[in-house]
């Protein structure tokens, strides 16, 4: 008789959510008896749930590999998940995968890369998985002062490389979203292999790293304000916006958008014009 392997992302998810609820914010008054927890005890997670104490139990030790639909969303409503921490639940309540490697060298997906072609009057990049370059253009090289060849790795340079620190003023905002979309990523492919390494090479090279990716944040932001230094133009401000197509949810493009007439807008032609050395990019993983 086959033996199920424990879900243990699933109970480690489970039980930061639950740590993170307080009984006021959940809006029910505290079960009587001693508290030896700072959110939620399981037995009141458990009644939100509307299952036994011992079943919610067996989620959090990883005892049950799999979950239903109406089991995902009773969690979800009753731990107050937000959109993104509910996919990422389905997706680690969902059988693992098997006979998918993930090893096949990743392809610019042909019409995302059309579309960065005609955005060269801003900084574009096209990313796959494991934050993986696939493509960018020169400005998006001049704007952040690094030359990210096809294949280079965009979250290790953004979390290990002292540069990254001190181009982006926001950095932290950036490194912490980064991190979540990691450990959202390792919950639809936990079979990803390379993945797996990254996310131990970049625990192990930073702690402020394996301090957020311990607290099971989980991000998949698209619409953000980045804020950089650059040695030439001064401080710059974009809006990033992430596409990706149905078909191809692994590539997503990343396009720095600027306010018309602002003062980034004003100097990216200039910098369009503008050819520095930048500095080598991130080693491949």
């Amino acid at each position: 008789m086959a033996t199920r392997t424990p879900n243990a992302a699933l109970g480690s998810f489970l039980r930061s959510r639950r740590d993170r609820l307080t009984p006021a914010r959940a809006g029910i008054t505290p079960f009587p008896g001693a508290r030896r927890v700072p959110g939620l005890r399981k037995d009141e997670l458990a009644v939100l749930a509307g299952i036994s104490p011992d079943h919610y139990s067996r989620l959090e030790q990883g005892r049950q590999t799999t979950l239903s639909d109406d089991m995902c969303d009773a969690l979800a409503r009753a731990l107050r998940l937000d959109e993104i921490e509910r996919r990422h639940l389905r997706a680690l309540a969902k059988p693992a995968p098997r006979g998918v490697a993930w090893e096949r060298p990743q392809r610019p997906e042909p019409g995302l890369l059309r579309v960065m072609t005609a955005l060269d009057h801003l900084p574009a990049l096209l990313l796959g998985r494991r934050a993986e370059v696939l493509a960018r253009n020169a400005l998006l090289d001049t704007v952040l002062g690094q030359t990210f060849e096809p294949g280079a790795s965009f979250v290790r340079w953004l979390l290990l490389d002292p540069a990254a620190r001190e181009r982006i003023l926001n950095w932290e905002d950036f490194a912490r979203a980064a991190v979540g979309g990691l450990r959202y990523e390792t919950g639809r492919h936990p079979q990803d292999r390379k993945l797996t390494e990254l996310v131990g090479q970049l625990r192990e090279g930073a702690p402020q790293v394996a301090e957020w990716w311990d607290d099971h944040r989980v991000t998949d932001q698209s619409s953000v304000t980045k804020r950089l230094a650059h040695p030439a133009a001064g401080q710059l401000e974009f809006d990033i916006e992430a596409v990706t197509l149905p078909h191809c949810p692994d590539q997503r493009l990343v396009i720095y958008t600027v306010e018309v007439g602002s003062p980034t807008a004003r100097v990216l032609p200039l910098l369009s014009s503008w050819t520095p050395e930048p500095r080598p990019g991130a080693q491949r993983t």
